[in-house]
């Protein structure tokens, strides 16, 4: 379906069809006057259109326009608290949040340091530099710099190229019938050289080099997303690994009460203050915690070698460092960006901006094609032989192709590379409200995390109080050992409870710093977009 006419484009989407012309620095040169049947108005016209085309390089197709900044002003229906809910114990403190509007320098570099773990610490720096992914994405933006660089060089420049050619003659003048003696050998010698220039006039080699910029900065954006997701991974992993470690020390922990609850109550039958069914249920209460325990060492099994994975090195080799879950701080300041900035930070954000860039490039490449393009080219050399004195050769020329009929191709492209711009600029809209959403997801998930903490908190001390007063009574001989390690029992297991809130907490603060962007921006070498891309990929 075509488009309006009367095209510009506006904040990142495309209005019209008929491009406006952009006109640039150009040398002058000479142009010779067409002949055919058409008026001398027009024809004065046409050669003064591209005399001012000549003049100044003029560039067909849109100029880019970034998206307009989204709006809205919060990621969620409900206004944000301040600050979480708090509560007793081990990461319980409450959470606050500090909004800007800009990229915030709250957001630090290497924001795990916040969780002030060694172990963390060293295993996102073995992560960051061995990754074999990291490395992919790295050798990807140099793939795309030296694409960028050869087009740039090959399409700005003019083409020089020299030839030389040493040749050894011997005439056979008995071939054509001459009836004389053949004359010596000679060598004749033949040097030249070339240079071509092909006219930008209507920017198809600049439109070609504003995609592959975008291109090469798409593929920056992509090293950024990847080293950004190497560190969340890293940081859910050790969260993870340190869930797990206390989860299964826990988890032995209650085994032991409940298999001496076991030891009592089979001594009370022998005694027979027992019965056969209250050693069975021990039994059962006793086999079932036992039954969990190796699922849990299997699963800190995998987690230690995805960790081993994530820091390039195999699950053999690897020395993973054993984390506490309770050595672990809680951050809490927690920075909160409006989504205006957001979109700014996101690297999976500015990846899908520079796809729409390079989209709107590509219409200004199919555009220009429709156009006359010309090449002009020329020669110098000599030639001689080893008896004779040479001369000099040259040559000048210049050629113009115009399409005329190609069965609508160039159209057609043209208007592909319009459907492909409004495939980019849908899909970089799908990646921001993604981006929104996972926010909005991170932040109620934190909110939501310290309630069922300071819930699980107020269970464990109100068990924890129930065994105090067990202990005392038992220590005054009021109780039984079995009552009390009921107590104790129960204790454990709210305990073990809190624990997987405790990690919620941890492991949802990680997901905001990286649904936030991680940071980048602060770090000591972060520059504009193009100069950062350029230092990554020499």
């Amino acid at each position: 379906m075509g488009l309006p006419r009367n095209s510009n484009w506006t904040n990142g989407s495309f209005q019209g069809l008929k491009p406006s012309i952009f006109c640039g620095s150009f040398s002058t040169t000479e142009v010779v006057p067409f002949h055919g049947a058409i008026s001398a108005t027009r024809s004065k016209a046409a050669l003064a259109a591209l005399a001012l085309c000549l003049v100044a390089g003029c560039k067909v197709g849109p100029n880019y326009q970034p998206p307009t900044a989204p709006a809205v002003t919060a990621y969620t229906p409900q206004p944000q608290p301040a600050a979480t809910a708090s509560s007793a114990g081990p990461a319980g403190q409450a959470q606050h949040f500090n909004s800007s509007d800009g990229a915030s320098a709250s957001i630090p570099a290497q924001w795990w340091t916040l969780f002030q773990s060694p172990e963390l610490n060293g295993m996102m720096e073995q992560a960051l530099a061995n990754s074999p992914t990291l490395a992919q994405a790295a050798a990807r933006l140099k793939e795309a710099q030296e694409e960028l660089n050869a087009r740039t060089g090959a399409t700005k420049y003019p083409t020089v190229t020299g030839n030389a050619a040493v040749e050894q003659e011997q005439p056979n003048l008995s071939a054509y019938g001459i009836p004389f003696p053949n004359p010596s050998p000679f060598t004749l010698l033949n040097g030249s050289v070339a240079v071509s220039y092909a006219l930008d006039l209507f920017g198809a080699n600049r439109r070609l080099i504003e995609s592959l910029q975008a291109e090469r900065d798409y593929e920056n954006w992509q090293l950024e997303g990847t080293r950004l997701m190497l560190a969340g991974n890293v940081a859910s992993a050790a969260i993870r690994q340190a869930e797990l470690r206390k989860q299964i020390e826990l988890t032995k922990q209650l085994l032991a009460v409940e298999e001496r609850e076991l030891t009592i109550t089979e001594a009370r039958k022998q005694a027979g203050g027992a019965s056969d069914a209250d050693i069975e249920s021990k039994k059962a209460t006793a086999a079932e915690t036992q039954a969990t325990i190796p699922p849990l060492d299997a699963q800190l099994d995998a987690v230690n070698h995805q960790l081993a994975v994530l820091m390039g090195k195999s699950p053999a080799e690897a020395q993973i460092p054993d984390l506490s879950l309770d050595a672990l701080r809680l951050p809490q300041e927690l920075p909160l960006s409006l989504p205006s900035a957001l979109v700014r930070q996101r690297p999976d954000i500015r990846a899908a901006e520079s796809l729409l860039h390079e989209a709107s490039a590509n219409v200004g490449v199919a555009t220009a094609n429709l156009y006359p393009q010309i090449v002009l080219s020329g020669s110098g050399g000599g030639i001689g032989t080893s008896f004779v004195a040479g001369g000099d050769i040259w040559n000048v020329a210049s050629s113009l192709t115009q399409p005329i009929y190609n069965g609508g191709a160039l159209r057609a492209e043209k208007r592909k590379a319009e459907a492909a711009y409004q495939e980019a600029s849908s899909v970089y809209r799908q990646t921001v409200l993604q981006a929104f959403g996972q926010v909005a997801d991170t932040l109620t998930a934190i909110d939501h995390d310290a309630q069922t903490l300071q819930a699980r908190s107020d269970a464990a001390a109100d068990a924890d109080a129930s065994y105090q007063i067990a202990l005392r009574r038992y220590q005054a001989g009021g109780i039984s050992e079995l009552t009390l390690l009921e107590a104790q029992r129960q204790c454990l297991q709210t305990e073990l409870d809190r624990s997987t809130a405790v990690a919620a907490r941890f492991s949802d603060s990680a997901t905001l710093f990286e649904a936030l962007g991680g940071g980048w921006w602060n770090t000591a070498a972060a520059t504009t977009p193009d100069e950062k891309a350029q230092a990554s990929a020499r």
